[in-house]
């Protein structure tokens, strides 16, 4: 009898076992997006009452709308606008408000042209009549309502216009618009690396424009094939100035729409090479300029009256390396402004008077503010998300304007967010971690606690436990004199006494962060898929990674990717010194930045990587763009040995191990230039390795298959070598 129970009890493990290996994950599952979790889309919060709108779109039925919100009920208040029963409203994709919240403009028929930029067309619709009407005959960029929603600007041709929309007129604004000359929009390399596109802004009064130009007649010109499907492959150029070129001349404008007028605002050459930021103050007399040198060492904040034409410092920032462009300037009463920066070696909230005079600074401490969330006027009481419990989490707080009464608004681990109602009543709390997939609830502001439930994502938890999803290990490693932060993701049935073979990942640019306590995004669910074949996945966050203060994140200047390098090879020492790890099958790969790494890694660490691969790699800063590489390296002709003793080109002979090199033939990132050069001096050592091109695919390489085939590559190139 008892051997029969057991009998039948090893049956039900042996079962459940096999019910278990039935839901491996496989690329086509994660490509297909099948753990794709529920988000709300755009959220926008309403001024006048406590509802907020989100946008719903169905790309499978070609149907979208906006739908109003009660805070404190859910409960659903309007449909705002619907492409299924509106009037000449077509299927849209976006949307956006005027300021008087009574007109929406609707976005649709999207070409993307680079990271952020695109050309749509666009309808304005009327919430009150109803009715919706095409803004322009073409697709157009950058569109935005005047304050008084009376009228829209927009950019065509490389022209700033203007639409009235209750006559129905439209007044051409500049006519100079070209190959060589944009008004109004930024260049590529502005748009990149300052995550700028709309170089406008309204006053307050809806009768002032100012605007930044563009000169790229200097610039040199980018060229790459574009194959298509056409008989014959064509050309695609555009203006790309690499790290030590000359870059664009930008000069800033004001335009008077009541006298059809344009003035020039002469700001100083030496400290407005860049103009990375322009914003009108509530104040409808006064705009805001950011400049800043071509070093990126030296940030002024200037005040420009437009009735008298004055111009003044508001404040500098000056360091021996760089400063960050943000956009956490917050206007306050009487002409007052919230500014963040890190001049004291972290991230922190400072308050000015409307003279520029620093009053306080609000937040400080050896933690970093992440994000600004808001200013709550009538309260005086500011909201900012930081890493002071832990520099993998984020946790959300409030703080008076004088610094005191600061309240932690979420738990303390994990990452978390929010996203206030207009009268700061209430916030939509986001929260996830490693284990858990995004929570949205409702908050209650004055003492943080949960109003009522929104998404839970039960489904995709219970999806993720279904397939075995692991959870990270994180923990600290002292590399170099520093601790450093890293997880790993071992198999399921991790066995001690077993040998596994172990990938490193890690992205390592300036200031950013892969180490993080949050959900799973694709790439961590395909080194979940590696785990459940038996492999040990990590992530270490090196010197120049972010969240840890100044001097470890700038600590790397001069010298992209060295310590950054050697941070990684220690890191794997380390792991391959372990009892479970087979020293002999250590492999390491990254994107981008990663891949630059990943090369660097298995070239000079060939006594520890056995195999990396790179996707989309730099493989020299020389070929890189000018406002990113000089930030960090200054340029060639000052620091040429920074350049050359950290590019890869230089140690290609170095290869001993396994080598995937991978790139979009159409990347107008990182150019497929820097692969091209790479196989060169590979082939010329006489390396062995592979490389795969991806036809007129960008830097993200994906459309179609394309994400499907290339981590198919990459899964079997892992599989048969480490």
């Amino acid at each position: 009898m008892f051997r029969h129970k057991c009998l039948i009890i090893a049956l039900l493990f042996f079962t459940a076992g096999i019910t278990a290996q039935e839901k491996q994950l496989s690329n086509e599952i994660i490509w297909n997006w099948e753990f794709a979790p529920e988000t709300l889309e755009k959220i926008h919060p309403l001024k006048g009452k406590s509802a907020y709108s989100v946008i719903k779109v169905d790309y499978a039925n070609r149907a979208s709308k906006v739908v109003l919100y009660d805070y404190a009920t859910a409960k659903e208040l309007e449909v705002l606008v619907d492409s299924k029963n509106a009037i000449g409203v077509p299927f849209f994709s976006g949307y956006s408000y005027s300021g008087d919240e009574k007109k929406l403009l609707l976005e649709t028929d999207v070409d993307r042209i680079y990271r952020h930029s695109k050309l749509a067309h666009y309808y304005v619709y009327d919430l009150s009549t109803k009715k919706a009407n095409l803004l322009f005959g073409e697709k157009v960029q950058e569109p935005r309502f005047s304050p008084d929603g009376s009228k829209v600007a927009f950019v065509y041709g490389r022209n700033l216009y203007v639409k009235n929309i209750i006559d129905n007129t439209i007044v051409q604004v500049t006519a100079d618009g070209s190959e060589n000359i944009i008004n109004g929009l930024t260049d590529w390399v502005n748009e990149e690396e300052f995550g700028l596109v709309r170089a406008y802004d309204w006053n307050a009064d809806s009768n002032a424009l100012a605007y930044i130009r563009f000169d790229e007649t200097a610039v040199p010109t980018f060229s790459m094939d574009v194959y298509g499907t056409n008989l014959y492959p064509f050309p695609y150029t555009f203006k790309y100035p690499k790290a030590g070129e000359t870059n664009a001349t930008v000069s800033l404008h004001h335009y008077d729409l009541n006298s059809g007028t344009t003035q020039t605002i002469d700001l100083p050459e030496e400290t407005a090479y860049y103009i990375p930021r322009i914003k009108f103050a509530p104040e409808a007399d006064r705009l805001v300029v950011q400049t800043m040198n071509r070093l990126q060492n030296h940030l002024t904040l200037w005040q420009y009256r437009l009735s008298d034409k004055a111009l003044s410092i508001l404040l500098e920032e000056k360091s021996d390396t760089y400063v960050d462009i943000h956009d956490n300037l917050t206007f306050l009463e009487k002409g007052e402004f919230l500014w963040t920066s890190d001049r004291d070696g972290y991230n922190h909230i400072y308050h000015y008077d409307a003279a520029g005079k620093l009053k306080r600074q609000i937040t400080q401490g050896m933690w970093e503010v992440t994000r600004f969330l808001g200013y709550n006027a009538k309260k005086k009481e500011i909201y900012y998300s930081s890493v002071e419990k832990s520099s993998i989490g984020r946790a959300v707080y409030s703080i008076g304007l004088n610094g005191k009464k600061k309240r932690n608004l979420s738990p303390e681990k994990g990452t978390n967010g929010a996203s206030f109602s207009a009268d700061y009543a209430y916030y939509i709390h986001t929260y996830e971690d490693a284990s858990t997939p995004r929570i949205y609830t409702l908050r209650s502001t004055k003492d943080g606690k949960v109003v009522r439930e929104i998404e839970k994502n039960t489904e995709l938890k219970n999806k993720a436990e279904a397939y075995g999803i692991v959870s990270k290990t994180f923990s600290t490693l002292k590399i170099n004199g520093e601790e450093l932060n890293y997880y790993t993701l071992k198999p399921k049935d991790f066995d001690p006494t077993k040998k596994y073979p172990l990938l490193m990942f890690q992205y390592s640019g300036p200031g950013s962060q892969s180490v993080a306590n949050r959900w799973h995004g694709q790439r961590d669910l395909w080194h979940q898929l590696l785990v459940q074949k038996g492999y040990i996945v990590a992530c270490v966050d090196g010197r120049g990674t972010g969240f840890k203060g100044a001097d470890f994140k700038k600590m790397t200047y001069l010298e992209l990717t060295k310590y950054e390098t050697e941070d990684q090879i220690a890191a794997a020492k380390y792991f391959a010194s372990l009892d479970y790890i087979d020293a002999n099958r250590v492999g390491i790969w990254g994107w981008s930045y990663g891949g630059h790494m990943a090369t660097n890694c298995i070239l000079k660490g060939n006594d520890v990587f056995s195999l990396a691969i790179a996707v989309a790699p730099v493989t020299n800063w020389r070929f890189y763009d000018t406002i990113y590489t000089e930030r960090f390296m200054r340029t060639p002709q000052e620091n040429p040995s920074g350049y050359d003793d950290n590019s890869p080109l230089n140690f290609s002979e170095r290869l001993k191990g396994k080598y995937l090199l991978i790139h979009g033939s159409g990347d107008d990132n990182v150019h497929v230039q820097n692969t091209m050069r790479m196989i060169e001096a590979l082939v010329q050592n006489n390396k062995d390795f592979e490389w795969a091109i991806y036809p007129d695919k960008n830097h993200g390489i994906y459309g179609g298959n394309t994400s499907l085939h290339l981590y198919n590559k990459m899964t079997n190139f892992i599989l048969n070598n480490l």
